[in-house]
């Protein structure tokens, strides 16, 4: 891609987390349930895989998974974190919004994590995205999207989010809402005795997608089944409340 937006992020995009290779157990127990629904054992499409944050995780419960992101930089990240933690895990290069000219039919699992798809400005973008999901899901198969934003955040519009704060560093999120989307700019705050400073990376979401805007398109793209969850306890997604959107839904046949 001629030019890369998280160039500027990837070198620190891992600050999310704590170590790469540990999950909450709700979150590993999520994931193993779901899918135990489809293929033993079950090949799996992480895009949008980023730095590869899920990956290990998928491998670890049996998946033979392929990572996918349009970012060189943060697939080149992916590879070093994947190289240290000595996984020999596929990455590809490429467009979630034209997966079927490479794998038609290939995989019993999907997924979508951590809000990539709130980069896709308007619906028929995300329908495309949605069906080209589908062209490489074996009939019942599953797509599994996650996100952060929910109906509740956008309701509330709150103007800061605490992502980390440590002896090293703190993170934080400093978002202007601008119907129907949101600027989010990443605040790093170093103030550990080995680095200090600040470093500041910014994105633009176009749209905020929310629960009923999945519920609508992914009936459109022809998948059923349709869930919705408010955290990886399996707990119901609640508009008023819920942290956290979790969606897997079912390519019928």
């Amino acid at each position: 891609m001629p030019d890369d937006p998280y160039e500027g992020l990837a070198e620190r995009y891992d600050l999310f987390y704590e170590r790469l290779d540990a999950y909450p157990e709700a979150e590993v127990g999520f994931f193993r349930d779901v899918l135990a629904q489809v293929g033993c054992p079950p090949r799996v499409l992480d895009c949008a895989c980023g730095t590869g944050r899920y990956l290990p995780l998928l491998h670890a419960l049996g998946c033979d998974v392929v990572g996918l992101d349009i970012s060189p930089a943060m697939l080149a990240r992916a590879r070093e974190n994947l190289t240290a933690l000595g996984l020999d895990i596929p990455l590809q290069e490429g467009d979630m919004a034209a997966l079927p000219a490479a794998w038609a039919g290939a995989f019993d699992a999907v997924t979508c994590l951590s809000s990539s798809l709130l980069h896709i400005p308007d619906e028929r973008g995300l329908a495309r995205v949605l069906r080209s999901i589908g062209g490489v899901l074996r009939p019942g198969g599953l797509v599994v999207i996650t996100q952060g934003t929910t109906d509740r955040q956008a309701r509330e519009r709150p103007r800061f989010l605490l992502a980390r704060d440590d002896a090293a560093v703190t993170r934080l999120f400093a978002i202007d809402y601008h119907d129907p989307g949101a600027t989010y700019q990443i605040l790093d705050v170093w103030h550990g005795p080995g680095r200090s400073g600040l470093d500041v990376w910014s994105t633009t979401y176009p749209r905020l997608w929310l629960r009923d805007d999945f519920a609508r398109l992914l009936s459109d793209a022809g998948y059923g089944d349709v869930a919705f969850y408010g955290a990886y306890d399996g707990s119901p997604y609640d508009t008023a409340t819920s942290r956290r959107l979790i969606c897997v839904a079912r390519r019928p046949g």
